[in-house]
């Protein structure tokens, strides 16, 4: 839930194209230790695994405990990530409260009356931008006889979340999953590239972003692990308030985009298609559990473990809107667990904003 939440912060403060500068630095600062606090891990984790393999190449452990240990320290690091990652989320939700508030003073704006505002992902620096009608005048008689090659967008994107067995959508109807509870939320940046200076309606657009897909059982089930395979079962001693498998993925989409704007209006966008694919991979799994057990105590139980799910993802998508509004359709072709036909299909709205 705390992931969710996030994603939902971070569409806040770009939608508002960063009216307190303050505000925004101390955003940038945020985003940064947590940049720190996910290079550290994975340092961390690099050494050990390394250290493991040397030990492994001495003879001093089996190759059944080499893959033990390397799982047990994969585990560890994954853990410390999402508890140190969710003490900054806690205080990026304080910040936007305060500024809800009024409490962050706005400061004065730079020699050229725009205010500048930075945002820090992965390494990279955004930069957004809020200006007065006149600061846009001037610029839009600078821009009128030129077109950009590269623009960039932040893409935000939510919606439902569900398999399909064997490629087929008849499979949706007899789905063991909630097909309006289960959610998807994704966030990322893209750049959209012209394949020539002159005006024309195609162009390529890549980026980055992340993904949070939630899969809720129906009829009180849980997902359980028997020996190499992953597979649903009935709870029969306590009825589950909440049972969700929530799996957090960093994928690099490419598109081919069909953009109809028209060229004296090209920052004012109008109908818009694209299809391509993306690839990515897992950052981790989690299963939430919520029950009442046989004492009368409320209980919630987090479970660790990658559920059989398949690291390397990769599929299709596909999107089509009006100005900065589209619905979107994401498809995995490879399946979502080891050794089945499951595959996640998502179906949502996506922004796209500049």
């Amino acid at each position: 839930m705390k992931k969710t939440i996030v994603v939902f912060i971070l569409f806040a403060v770009t939608s508002i194209a960063a009216q307190q500068k303050t505000f925004e630095n101390e955003v940038a600062k945020i985003s940064k230790r947590i940049d720190l606090i996910t290079k550290t891990q994975k340092d961390s984790l690099k050494i050990k695994v390394i250290q493991i393999t040397k030990r492994l190449e001495k003879g001093e452990i089996t190759q059944t405990t080499a893959a033990t240990l390397k799982e047990e320290v994969a585990n560890y690091h994954a853990r410390r990530i999402e508890e140190l990652v969710g003490q900054q989320e806690r205080m990026l939700q304080l910040l936007v409260q305060d500024k809800t508030n009024g409490k962050i003073a706005s400061q004065t704006q730079t020699p050229d009356d725009e205010e500048v505002n930075t945002f820090s992902v992965g390494g990279k620096t955004f930069r957004f931008t809020l200006e007065d009608e006149n600061s846009k005048e001037k610029k839009a008689k600078r821009k009128s006889n030129s077109i950009r090659n590269t623009t960039s967008q932040f893409v935000f994107a939510m919606g439902v979340n569900n398999v399909l067995e064997g490629h087929k959508l008849s499979s949706l109807e007899e789905s063991e999953y909630q097909f309006w509870q289960s959610h998807f939320y994704e966030v990322g940046y893209t750049w959209k590239s012209s394949f020539s200076k002159k005006f024309m309606p195609l162009h390529f657009k890549y980026g980055v972003s992340f993904l949070w897909n939630n899969l809720r059982p129906k009829n009180n089930q849980q997902h359980i692990m028997n020996g190499n395979m992953i597979s649903l079962a009935t709870r029969i001693d306590e009825e589950l308030s909440e049972s969700r498998l929530r799996h957090v993925q960093m994928n690099f989409p490419i598109h081919l985009e069909w953009d109809f704007s028209k060229r004296k209006k090209s920052d004012k966008k109008a109908v818009r298609i694209g299809v391509g694919s993306f690839i990515g991979f897992k950052l981790g799994t989690r299963q939430f559990l919520e029950y009442i057990n046989l004492e009368g105590v409320d209980v919630e139980e987090v479970q660790y473990g990658n559920f059989n799910m398949n690291t390397v993802n990769y599929g299709v998508s596909a999107y089509a809107g009006y100005q900065s509004t589209s619905l979107y359709v994401k498809y995995d072709v490879n399946p979502l667990f080891k050794n089945t036909k499951t595959r996640n299909i998502s179906i949502g709205v996506r922004l796209d904003l500049n």
